[in-house]
């Protein structure tokens, strides 16, 4: 009997041909694969591109061989599905064997797709291995924050790297693979932002993405907005059920809205007739435009920041995981707006530092100070100036260069 866990065989490419293979398994992953594909096939039509992504990139014409956002996993996650990810690597490897596309381009998610790009050596399917297929990446993994000694295997595996910090080409310049910097997906000229800045609108209050950081935080954040003395609404940002369900066992008063950004209806607004109702919870129909923020590192953290919203940064955790990614993670800022201007956009306040007593203060000179707000507006300009001159074209041209 087969075990229901493991993935069945991935299907052939519809029509029987395919140029590019995409592999984006999480959800931010197949809306930047999304745009990228909908950009090329603009370009030229007649490609066969297939995917194994979402929902973003069988809309933007990709045949998708299988939805892997569904089902994604971050971290330690990952440990209970490893038969899962083992039997699907295996099957990805098989399948471009099989099918020989022209490039594959794997899309973050490096603990998935780094090992296909291996399996796919190993099996002497690439061009790295004297096969036909090239090996190429789309948003570079974070080694310059830690494991920096995986450039070299990447080098060894891959055959080209798209990159979306423009910092990124140097720190592979060790090694020889190609590396370009194509801009920030957040700073395209259609990309539609999730928030905005609006000097007289609510606080939003941000504390993450993964339930034990959001547990830890969200109680911290709760008690700085009510010292912070604002009379205005709060706005709270979730991804998923279970970080909601985090949300809610801190019982945030009436005044604090919970509001659902989950796969990618952040960036698709809804009519308003179809967002939920109720509760206090509802789905996000359209930009968050926001007076200031607190907010936890991550992805928001620099959509916050592009959108010019003052604030500040924060990040609790439990004192073993934090140990270990002290040891893991070498970098000046946790935030990478800060890492990118090489100052303080936003002061952070990690671990024992993160009080709401010093959380409130913030809030209370992001709202009430012009001087603070005007200094803002200037990094998050300088900010979209930074990752918005890629060295030689878009993420679409980079493509259409690989696929010659």
């Amino acid at each position: 009997m087969s075990n229901p866990a493991l993935p069945e065989g991935l299907p052939p490419p519809a029509g029987g041909a395919v140029d590019l293979l995409i592999v984006a398994a999480e959800h931010s992953g197949d809306e930047h694969a999304a745009r990228m594909v909908l950009g090329l096939l603009a370009r030229n039509p007649g490609l066969k591109i297939c995917a194994l992504g979402g929902a973003r990139l069988n809309a933007a014409g990709a045949n998708l061989l299988r939805d892997l956002t569904a089902g994604s996993a971050m971290g330690f996650a990952v440990l209970g599905k490893l038969s899962y990810y083992r039997a699907l690597i295996a099957d990805i490897v098989r399948w471009v064997g099989t099918h020989r596309p022209r490039a594959v381009c794997f899309v973050d998610s490096s603990g998935l797709n780094l090992r296909i790009a291996r399996g796919l050596f190993d099996q002497g399917f690439s061009v790295k291995a004297g096969g036909r297929t090239k090996t190429l990446y789309y948003i570079s993994p974070q080694i310059w924050a830690s494991r920096a000694g995986r450039r070299f295997d990447m080098a060894k595996h891959l055959d080209g790297l798209a990159a979306i910090f423009p910092f990124e080409p140097a720190v592979y310049a060790d090694t020889a693979l190609p590396v370009e910097f194509v801009g920030h997906p957040f700073v395209a000229p259609d990309y539609a932002a999730p928030v905005t800045h609006d000097p007289n609108g609510p606080v939003l209050l941000l504390p993450g993405s993964r339930r034990q950081v959001v547990s830890r935080l969200f109680p911290v954040l709760l008690e700085a907005y009510r010292l912070s003395g604002t009379t205005r609404p709060a706005v709270v940002l979730y991804p998923s059920e279970e970080i909601l369900t985090a949300l809610q066992a801190a019982n945030p008063p009436a005044n604090v809205q919970l509001v659902s950004t989950a796969e990618g209806r952040a960036r698709t607004p809804l009519r308003a007739e179809n967002a939920p109702a109720g509760n206090g919870v509802r789905a996000l129909p359209q930009p968050i435009a926001a007076s200031a923020v607190l907010t936890a590192s991550g992805t928001m953290s620099m959509h916050c920041a592009l959108a010019g919203i003052p604030g500040a940064l924060t990040y609790k955790t439990d004192a073993l995981t934090y140990f270990l990614g002290r040891m893991l993670v070498k970098v000046e800022f946790i935030g990478i707006a800060n890492l990118l201007l090489k100052e303080l956009m936003y002061p952070e306040y990690i671990q024992g530092a993160a009080t709401a007593a010093a959380l409130a203060e913030e809030l209370r000179q992001s709202l009430g100070d012009p001087a603070r707000q005007e200094r803002t507006q200037v990094l998050a300009a300088k900010l979209r100036a930074l990752l918005s001159k890629p060295t030689s074209g878009s993420v679409v041209d980079w493509m259409l260069r690989q696929l010659g």
